[in-house]
C-alpha cells in the first residue's frame, strides 16, 4: 500500500483532492475541526503529506496547532497565500499549489486554467488532480511560485473587489469597465509587492489575469469573500502606508 495522505478540512477542495489520492492508491486520513490532531500526529507521524484545505480565515489558527512531526510534509492550497503565512511558523519548503479550478456544492469542478504547483510533493499534487483530468504543472523554482501566487491574488481581489462597484462577471468587468479593473489591480498589486518584499512585472501579471478572465468569462465577480478581502486589503494598504484610493474609495461606499 502506498504512504497514507492526511487532509485537514472536509470541504470542496478536499473533495476533489482526496478523489485524486485515492485513485493514485494513496489512503487518505480526513482531520475535521473535532478531531484531535495530536492523536492523528501520534498515528500516522510520517504520511506523504499533510494537505491543509481550510479556507484562508482558518489558515492561521491551523498552523499554528499544526504537530511538529508534521511540519515538512506540508501541503497548501489557499486563496491570498504567501509566503509569509507558512514562514511566519517556521514551516519551510512546503508543497504549495495555486489552485486555479472552482468546486462548489452539488456541482463538478470548473477549470479556469491549469493550476501550477511546487514543493517536495508538487508531483504527486499534479498527479492527482491530472487522474481527474484537472490540468496541473510543476512551476521551477520559487521565485516562479511566488509570481504564481501573487498572480491568483491579482486576479481574486481585483475582480472581487471591482465587482463591489460594478458587479456582473469577469469579462463584463474586462471589456466594459477595464480602467476600473487596471487601476484596482495596480493598487492590489502595491499591496502585494509590500506583503513580498518584491516587485513584480505588473503587465505579465495582467496578462496572467486575462488569461483567467478567459478562461471562464461568465464567472461572478464577487461573492461572499468580496468585502472580507477589500477590507483586509485596506488593512495592509494602512499598515504599508500605501494611499490606494480607488480601493478606499470603493471601501467608503461599502461602509456607509
Amino acid at each position: 500500500m502506498k504512504e497514507g495522505i492526511i487532509i485537514i478540512g472536509v470541504g470542496e477542495m478536499a473533495g476533489v483532492f482526496s478523489r485524486g489520492f485515492m485513485k493514485l492508491g494513496h489512503p487518505v486520513y480526513p482531520v475535521t475541526r473535532n478531531m484531535d490532531v495530536n492523536e492523528m500526529a501520534s498515528r500516522i507521524s510520517e504520511p506523504a503529506l499533510v494537505l491543509v484545505a481550510v479556507g484562508e480565515n482558518d489558515l492561521h489558527p491551523t498552523l499554528e496547532k499544526l504537530p511538529a512531526v508534521w511540519r515538512n510534509r506540508i501541503g497548501l492550497l489557499q486563496n491570498e497565500l504567501l509566503p509569509r503565512d507558512w514562514q511566519a511558523y517556521n514551516i519551510n519548503n512546503p508543497t504549495v499549489i495555486s489552485v486555479w479550478f472552482e468546486k462548489k456544492k452539488g456541482q463538478d469542478y470548473k477549470v479556469l486554467v491549469p493550476s501550477p504547483a511546487y514543493g517536495p510533493q508538487a508531483a504527486l499534487l499534479e498527479a492527482a488532480l491530472e487522474s481527474l483530468e484537472i490540468p496541473a504543472w510543476k512551476v521551477a523554482n520559487e521565485a516562479e511560485l511566488l509570481f504564481e501566487l501573487v498572480r491568483k491574488n491579482i486576479y481574486i481581489l481585483t475582480t472581487n473587489i471591482a465587482g463591489l462597484e460594478v458587479g456582473g462577471n469577469v469579462n463584463e468587468l474586462w471589456n466594459q469597465h477595464n480602467a476600473l479593473a487596471r487601476e484596482v489591480a495596480n493598487e492590489v498589486t502595491d499591496i502585494q509587492d509590500w506583503l513580498t518584499g518584491t516587485e513584480q512585472d505588473r503587465e505579465k501579471l495582467i496578462e496572467g489575469m486575462v488569461e483567467a478572465i478567459q478562461g471562464d468569462l461568465e464567472h461572478k465577480c464577487m461573492g461572499r469573500s468580496a468585502p472580507g478581502r477589500l477590507a483586509r486589503a485596506i488593512g495592509f494598504a494602512d499598515e504599508a502606508g500605501l494611499a490606494a484610493p480607488k480601493l478606499r474609495e470603493i471601501h467608503a461606499k461599502q461602509t456607509t
